[in-house]
């Protein structure tokens, strides 16, 4: 199904000349996990992304001249550590894309991200049904077996 061999994936950051092309993107990780986030928190969740006073960063996958993918990233402080922690928040890649590398090049651009920021550990969440994501999640970090809870309020 991968159609983009991984050495021609480049990462961009995200700049004000993309919404056009990160919205769709956007849209499919929306589908993918089956919600749908209100226009209005999305316009927000753009100007944060782009706002420098903000924690809040993204990045977009490219192939051929064509977004293939996204990634965002929050860094945040930790009673754990000194050093502040890097979120890894969002992670899409469009569907014809999956397998060729694309979702691992995207973290790895966090890492660097957050490494370069002094952040000490990069963390994510994944549905449990997300199987095919999890094989590569197990290549390339450690499950910490912490169980998510959340209350809506």
């Amino acid at each position: 199904m991968a159609t983009a061999p991984h050495s021609s994936i480049q990462i961009k950051p995200l700049g004000e000349q993309d919404f056009a092309i990160w919205q769709p993107q956007w849209q499919g990780y929306q589908d993918f996990y089956e919600v749908d986030i209100p226009q209005a928190t999305r316009l927000v969740t753009w100007r944060r992304l782009l706002d420098p006073a903000e924690p809040t960063f993204g990045a977009l996958a490219m192939a051929g001249g064509e977004a293939v993918g996204l990634v965002h990233w929050i860094f945040h402080r930790s009673c754990w550590t000194v050093e502040d922690s890097c979120y890894l928040q969002d992670l899409y890649v469009s569907p014809q894309q999956r397998g060729a590398g694309v979702g691992r090049r995207l973290i790895e651009h966090v890492y660097a991200q957050a490494k370069a920021a002094g952040s000490t550990r990069v963390h994510w969440l994944t549905h449990e049904t997300n199987s095919t994501a999890m094989q590569l999640y197990d290549r390339i970090a450690q499950r910490s077996g912490f169980v998510q809870y959340r209350k809506q309020l």
